[in-house]
């Protein structure tokens, strides 16, 4: 079996986008790719071919690797919930909810099933290319590990190591991690990247030659900061640590930045609008007085992001934003919160309770043990769209609005309010239909591209795939993965 994993320095360095484009370039080389990631952390996940959900990056990868997204790519996924608590999904499934000290505690056990997804995913291709998770140089959390070490010895797969040139002090990342490692654990990494660098890669020629000679590791060559990784969606919440940027005349789209924010990567469609500003609204702002549509976005926390929308005023100037005639769309929990009741007898997502809604629409939502996971299609302000469910909790009336969607025909979804200004959906996705995006963006008086999203993803991973081909030595990466002359 061939295989490579690729580890980094810290989070965010970029290994999730270096798999996608990895498993691109070698796709368009022929080979039979498929993404691998033992362990995710991620509110963002996606629904796949088999009935469960990945972290969302996994499905990236395997649209790049040209493959329907299975469970087997990610085998354990956490979910941040609130009190310091995390929904752990199993083979696509929910087996519970877990402390954080808890999983370091239990986290050794699912190594079995790791292992089980890992060897079904490499008896079906060429090549496997594997994402590492956080940094392997967090030593104190090796015991137990199914994520980085603990992983590439137990298969024995060689580690190709990520640095982020862009946040500075690089080569103390790479040369600190190989010093902080055990022996053993530091033999797997046969060599390194260098990632987002920015300028002429000739001025950094010496600081390469330096990390070689710290480290023993050979390189692999110096990415630069390639356009195309803007034109992907983001895995991880740091994107929205940008904020609202600045309008330039466009219309802006407002999103209030909930602390369990989830699947925000709904809103990159709209992103990539000419017309549009999408305003990710910190804690402490409020909500632009002049939005043109405010996105009420998933959460993995529906009752404890409620409160914290109140807390910090938003939902009056929701209210506000409604009575001045403006639109709201809510999506998945940002659905729950548009109606009137929210109830948690369980203890689903954290302490059993129950909160108001913000009223606009009139149904109530109980949250249940059970989950929706499901890929769908239908109609919706007259546009066909796909999308997908993935939810805990039922929905109804009495009064019941108007359905927004009519699904696979037959089977309503969502709430329209009687004015037509209020949305409410369980469809994630949905707006990467570029019929549907149009209708929406027609109720604010713009005039939508009607582009298929998923187009513009994929020329994204075409681009990535030749940026990669052009700064790396993927030939000598292959002859790593075992794949010498491939």
């Amino acid at each position: 079996m061939a295989g490579l994993m690729v580890q980094g320095t810290g989070s965010d360095v970029g290994k999730s986008v270096l798999v996608a484009g990895l498993c691109r370039a070698l796709s368009n080389r022929g080979l039979t790719v498929l993404p691998f990631k033992p362990q995710n952390m991620s509110n963002n996940a996606a629904v796949t071919a088999d009935g469960g959900e990945i972290g969302r990056a996994q499905a990236l990868q395997a649209l790049a690797a040209r493959a329907e997204p299975h469970t087997d790519m990610n085998p354990v996924l956490l979910k941040p919930q609130a009190d310091r608590t995390s929904q752990i999904i199993v083979h696509g499934m929910v087996r519970g909810t877990l402390g954080a000290a808890n999983f370091r505690q239990d986290r050794g056990a699912l190594m079995k099933e790791v292992l089980e997804s890992w060897h079904r995913l490499s008896g079906r291709c060429d090549l496997v290319i594997v994402e590492g998770a956080g940094s392997p140089a967090e030593i104190n959390l090796r015991a137990g590990d199914i994520a980085n070490m603990g992983f590439a010895r137990a298969v024995d797969i060689p580690v190709v190591l990520v640095g982020d040139i862009d946040r500075g002090g690089v080569i103390a990342a790479l040369a600190g991690t190989r010093a902080v490692l055990d022996a053993a654990d530091a033999a797997m990494i046969r060599g390194f990247i260098i990632n987002k660098f920015r300028g002429d890669p000739a001025l950094f020629e010496d600081g390469y030659a330096a990390v070689e000679r710290l480290t023993g590791w050979r390189g692999f060559g110096v990415v630069p900061w390639l356009e195309a990784v803007a034109r992907l969606p983001s895995e991880d919440a740091v994107i929205l640590e940008r904020g609202m940027a600045s309008r330039n005349g466009k219309a802006i789209v407002a999103c209030p930045m909930l602390p369990r924010i989830a699947n925000f990567d709904d809103l990159d469609p709209l992103r990539a609008e000419g017309g549009v500003q999408v305003a990710m609204v910190p804690p402490g702002e409020p909500i632009p007085s002049d939005a043109a549509l405010i996105v009420l976005p998933g959460s993995k926390a529906t009752i404890a992001d409620m409160a914290f929308l109140r807390a910090q005023g938003w939902d009056i100037d929701i209210l506000g934003h409604h009575r001045r005639g403006g639109a709201i769309l809510g999506i998945c929990a940002g659905y729950q919160m548009l109606g009137r009741r929210i109830a948690d007898p369980l203890g689903i997502e954290g302490p059993p309770g129950e909160t108001t809604g913000l009223g606009l629409l009139h149904h109530e939502t109980v949250l249940g043990p059970r989950k929706t996971l499901r890929h769908i299609s239908g109609i919706a302000l007259d546009a066909r769209f796909d999308g997908y469910e993935m939810h805990m909790g039922e929905t109804s009336g009495p009064p019941k609005d108007r359905p927004f969607a009519m699904l696979d025909g037959e089977r309503p979804d969502g709430g329209l309010s009687s004015d037509g200004l209020v949305m409410g959906t369980y469809c994630h996705g949905l707006l990467s239909s570029g019929g549907l995006r149009a209708a929406l963006l027609g109720r604010i008086g713009m005039r939508g591209n009607r582009r298929d999203h998923g187009a513009l993803v994929d020329a994204a991973l075409d681009d990535l795939a030749a940026g990669l081909e052009a700064h790396l030595d993927l030939d000598g990466l292959l002859a790593l993965a075992g794949r010498a002359g491939a």
